[in-house]
């Protein structure tokens, strides 16, 4: 642990001043939720400050600095690394995590062709905006469904699911970043004029009071990305997080700037769609289905989803009740719910003699009572095939699509056409698979040691996609859930690892293999504080946040000051 100087005994009193009572938290039972990640540990916090406005926000900057705290900015709490949660190890400064999801907010401009979302934007209240409009943001498939926030996609370049977009990028957005003075300084490269004072401009944008039109002379999404992925042969991947292609001020910049907002493309809505569920024995024909639609196919297909059967199990059964409070709640309710889980977690945690995990493992009890959830050819494929795509492509695409996927089946696989009700509840599916692995943990505390969550990107040009286990590793895995973008080579593989098992060594030994077979990682989860960041990417970081003021030690870099080492003292 490092050791931590005492905060200045009037920073509390002047947040208090700001946000009001309500808004500071420095309760451990009310911080509890976020300071944890969704997958992860977290560590310690002097205060959670929730900004109600803009100035606020900046407000809260100023006084945070002057006292020389470190400052983790937090959306929704979605990430899967600890890119919002403080470190376990601590810090040398107290920390203050600033809360945005009272900033919401979203403005469209040039014709809504393009947005300007603010801190607490989510991608479910942007895609609702726009829908009217026929547009819809960069991912509208499964983030959306769990409340991620669209500054924190930006800031980890999240690919998401659909596979023309790539991921999340622009050039245009407004933030603070600290000085090499120890300062902080506002930066305006929205491209729109909002004046030269600081409280001004933000005022001016909070309130919409700007032109809705500008020029439009940066990059505001990753436009050059669907001749990207075609390229397979090309020996790199598609697209990772720390990919210099894609590295821009707040485009992956992992919580090392306050965003106040970004700028970003919009897109034509897809109206009409047709979906296939495939199914094979043997991944190979897969390989060679991508390479043929990525290479041969006129368009793109909209999504194109795997997962294995493993994957599929486990989220039929420790995905349900997440599945079924989708289905009944829509995405609307949905993350007031969980607030309200954590909420409840939190005040059950400290209550004597309580078993943990006690509401996963009710509505994990709960939904075993309830009849099977997914449709009846689902289940069918599942007990023919290991092997899953799901496909989603225009209409106007699916002659084309027809024709390939009648001549694939001479390679042993099949498929069906998918009704709406369908492909909805296929795609709902794969996407509570990211969740199955943790309530299987919850509801089997003493069988597991914990949970290995790989998110790699493989080389465009890699046919052996499918991983083989040594039996060293192997045998120590309970479980092997394996899901992804595949046309984007991106896949999550997440392993619930046997009690008694080293989960640090056996994910070290995983890495190692991945870095034989040239992948690269994480693919779109942001470094958090389980990955090691490249050299290359630790300088683009330092150089955003010179004095390491915001989310010191994302991807193992220096947690101290001015990012000094923790044993010489020297910059790192």
């Amino acid at each position: 642990m490092t050791g931590t100087s005492a905060p200045p005994q009037d920073l509390l009193p002047a947040l208090r001043a700001i946000v009001g009572t309500r808004h500071l938290l420095t309760d451990s039972g009310k911080t509890r939720r976020y300071r944890l990640g969704f997958r992860t540990g977290g560590g310690d916090a002097l205060a959670v400050v929730r900004p109600g406005t803009l100035v606020e926000l900046w407000q809260v900057l100023e006084v945070c600095v002057r006292a020389d705290v470190a400052i983790i900015a937090q959306a929704a709490n979605t990430g899967l690394t600890g890119g919002s949660t403080p470190a376990p190890e601590g810090y040398d400064r107290p920390v203050v995590i600033i809360a945005m999801m009272r900033l919401r907010g979203n403005f469209a401009i040039n014709g809504s062709r393009q947005v300007v979302c603010l801190p607490g934007s989510t991608l479910h209240e942007l895609e609702q905006m726009l829908r009217p409009l026929g547009r819809e943001p960069h991912s509208v498939i499964g983030s959306s469904c769990f409340g991620a926030s669209v500054i924190g996609g930006v800031c980890n370049n999240s690919g998401g699911a659909l596979v023309q977009r790539g991921p999340a990028y622009t050039e245009y957005a407004l933030f603070a970043r600290s000085t090499d003075e120890g300062g902080i300084a506002l930066v305006n490269h929205l491209g729109i004029d909002l004046g030269a004072d600081p409280v001004e401009m933000l005022r001016r944008l909070e309130s919409g009071d700007f032109v809705r039109t500008a020029a439009s002379d940066a990059h505001a999404s990753d436009g050059r990305y669907a001749a990207h992925v075609r390229d397979v042969d090309a020996d790199s991947p598609a697209r990772y997080n720390a990919d210099p292609r894609c590295l821009h001020e707040a485009s992956g910049s992992a919580g090392k700037l306050m965003v106040f907002a970004v700028r970003l493309d919009t897109f034509a809505r897809e109206t009409a769609t047709r979906t296939f569920y495939l199914g094979c024995n043997d991944p190979a024909p897969l390989a060679e289905l991508r390479r043929t639609i990525l290479s041969d196919c006129e368009q793109l297909p909209i999504a194109a989803e795997y997962l294995h059967a493993e994957a599929f199990d486990l989220a039929e059964r420790y995905g349900k009740d997440q599945f079924l409070l989708i289905d009944w709640l829509g995405t609307d309710r949905l993350p007031r719910f969980f607030d309200l889980k954590s909420r409840i977690d939190g005040a059950l945690a400290r209550v004597p003699l309580l078993p943990a995990n006690l509401i996963d493992r009710a509505l994990y009890a709960v939904s075993r009572l309830w009849p099977n959830h997914l449709p009846r050819r689902l289940r069918e494929w599942r007990a023919r095939f290991p092997h899953h795509l799901i496909l989603k492509v225009p209409a106007g695409a699916a002659d084309e699509m027809l024709a390939l996927l009648g001549r694939w089946t001479e390679s042993g696989g099949d498929w069906f056409e998918c009704s709406d009700e369908e492909a909805r509840k296929a795609f709902l599916h794969r996407f509570v698979i990211a969740g199955a692995a943790v309530r299987y943990h919850a509801v089997h505390p003493r069988d597991v040691a914990g949970i290995v969550a790989l998110d790699i990107a493989l080389r465009r040009n890699d046919r052996d996609w499918f991983e083989t286990l040594p039996p060293e590793i192997d045998r120590q895995i309970v479980h092997r859930i394996y899901y992804g973008h595949f046309l984007c080579h991106v896949l999550h593989q997440d392993y619930v690892v046997a009690a008694g098992a080293d989960c640090g060594a056996i994910k070290d030994a995983m890495l190692a293999l991945l870095d034989k077979r040239g992948a690269r990682y994480p693919a779109e989860h942001n470094f958090g504080h389980l990955y090691k960041a490249p050299p290359e990417l630790l300088a683009f970081h330092a150089g955003l946040d010179p004095a390491n003021r915001f989310n010191p030690g994302i991807g193992g870099a220096s947690r101290l000051k001015n990012h000094r080492t923790q044993v010489t003292g020297e910059k790192a």
